[in-house]
């Protein structure tokens, strides 16, 4: 999750101004968390532009209800619940695993590789970066959610559980399922690995 910058104001200050009409200040906080935001609606929708519509939503929508955001939260924990709904809103109007045609293999997992850049080695890590991306496209909502928050975006059960209001120990069982299935989709492609 991003944090508050160490330089200039930090999103509480942000927060404020914008609630004075600050137009200036909101712009400087999607500066703040855009990339952040797309990235979390990518992984959760598998589209490139409908995350970016996503996100643009997302900051939309925190934009008409700042007035009801609470300072004792963090404002990034907020902006990631208000992605999450959006992004459910809209895997059950289109379905789990549709929208895969647009992906960006080297965008999924920005695979780097210090050494051994052999095209053989490359192009093998891109079918695991694609195999990998399509399995958690194929993971039920609440699993895949569960574990793009946790795995991807490396937040803690407790971010998880003011992000989705849903227990923490719902939420480990829920990755925990998401890996297994993962796990097992990922065996039957490729046996060997």
């Amino acid at each position: 999750m991003p944090q508050d910058q160490g330089e200039g104001p930090d999103d509480a200050q942000l927060v404020a101004r914008s609630l004075k009409q600050d137009q200036e200040a909101f712009g400087q906080l999607i500066d703040r968390h855009a990339t952040a935001i797309v990235n979390l609606a990518y992984r959760m929708v598998g589209n490139r532009a409908e995350a970016e519509d996503l996100a643009q939503e997302t900051f939309l929508a925190a934009f008409k209800s700042l007035s009801t955001f609470r300072a004792d939260a963090k404002f990034s924990t907020w902006l990631y619940r208000i992605a999450t709904n959006k992004c459910k809103d809209w895997l059950r109007v289109k379905r789990p695993g549709q929208g895969l045609q647009d992906v960006d293999v080297n965008e999924v997992l920005d695979v780097h590789v210090a050494e051994d850049r052999t095209p053989e080695r490359l192009l093998s890590q891109q079918q695991v970066a694609l195999e990998l991306e399509q399995a958690i496209q194929r993971l039920p909502p609440l699993y895949r959610e569960a574990f793009v928050l946790k795995h991807i975006e490396g937040l803690s059960y407790e971010e998880m559980q003011d992000i989705l209001g849903v227990n923490g120990d719902t939420l480990k069982m829920r990755v925990y399922k998401g890996r297994v299935q993962l796990s097992r989709e990922l065996a039957e492609l490729n046996p060997t690995r």
